[in-house]
């Protein structure tokens, strides 16, 4: 196949990677024009400096080039570029191939998840095409080939099979899973838990802590999961369960440095300049807060975050806070 890559940044050039080694032929774009060029020059990316980009993947910094003509798009832009980016392809090309979503947020304002957004932006009648990639990977391991497991989906069963098959390989499984915004909403959300995390491994709480957080942060993103019409059990998964543990425990997770940072005592725009790439979570905890309040669901761990980060509460008079809200039953 030929396929169009829209993002150059690491997990972009993990997947593109997976594409060129699967034997198709990857076209990826990236807006900026210097990044254009180090990668066409080096066949190194400057956070994977110990991989060798293969041949078979080109790169261009003009968005009709990577668009027109291929059998399949697949995008790893911002959640802040990713109504931006469709709505320039939108006026670029008649879309008639599937799209892969890898990008994990929610749309400050509108509170949509990227499909919806997608959606929006092409009508419900190419809601066919439209599909998703998500689950526990770290760019840094698929880039190694370390065994990993995702899941793809999509609103045609046709598209979300072809997703699966485009990227499996020895080393890459994906598991189909129709469940398209249960699954994008896993990823939104834990990115979010992931920050809290961060924030209490920089307070030094321990794992107990830990622990806490990403099973009680887990039943929060249940409960508010089918206010956006995914099924709740999809987050027993990998989209899930599997996506929230790798990015509250790894050393590679952006959202969990992040926290650390603010628990360190940096505001939130040294952090995000500390990280130095986009951390989904910032903004995510932003739509994510107000879509519980429009439905008076709680979600302290979300709350607690958002106060934190937009309310300069400090992060221990939020954890006590946290830890004397009353008591209820476990699940409720």
């Amino acid at each position: 196949m030929k396929i169009g890559y829209l993002g150059a940044g690491t997990w972009g050039t993990a997947l593109a990677s997976i594409l060129a080694n699967n034997g198709h032929t990857v076209i990826v774009w990236d807006r900026n024009p210097n990044t254009i060029k180090r990668l066409n020059e080096t066949r190194k990316h400057p956070k994977l400096q110990n991989y060798t980009i293969s041949e078979k993947i080109v790169y261009t910094d003009n968005l009709l080039d990577a668009v027109k003509d291929v059998d399949l798009i697949v995008e790893s832009v911002t959640s802040l570029g990713i109504r931006n980016v469709f709505t320039q392809i939108k006026n670029l090309i008649k879309l008639n191939v599937p799209i892969v979503i890898t990008s994990k947020g929610l749309e400050q304002n509108t509170h949509l998840l990227f499909p919806e957004v997608l959606q929006e932006i092409f009508g419900i009648e190419n809601s066919k095409y439209i599909g998703c990639l998500s689950g526990p990977s770290h760019a840094e391991e698929v880039i190694k080939n370390l065994p990993t497991s995702v899941v793809s989906s999509s609103y045609s069963v046709e598209t979300m099979n072809l997703i699966s098959d485009v990227f499996t390989n020895p080393s890459f499984r994906v598991y189909p899973n129709p469940d398209i915004l249960g699954v994008s909403f896993g990823g939104a959300m834990k990115n979010i838990i992931a920050i809290a995390c961060g924030i209490s491994d920089g307070l030094g709480f321990g794992d107990n802590s830990k622990a806490a957080l990403m099973t009680r942060g887990l039943h929060e993103m249940k409960k508010l999961c089918p206010t956006k019409g995914g099924r709740a059990e999809t987050l027993n998964g990998l989209s899930g369960m599997g996506d929230l543990c790798v990015t509250c425990l790894s050393k590679f997770s952006r959202n969990n440095r992040f926290g650390q940072l603010i628990a360190k005592g940096l505001n939130l725009k040294q952090a995000k300049e500390e990280i130095g790439m986009v951390v989904e979570g910032v903004y995510s905890c932003v739509a994510a807060l107000e879509l519980a309040r429009k439905y008076n669901i709680a979600t302290p761990i979300t709350e607690a975050v958002h106060a934190v980060l937009y309310d300069n509460l400090n992060p221990k008079n939020v954890v006590k806070l946290l830890m004397q809200r009353e008591i209820k039953t476990e699940f409720k």
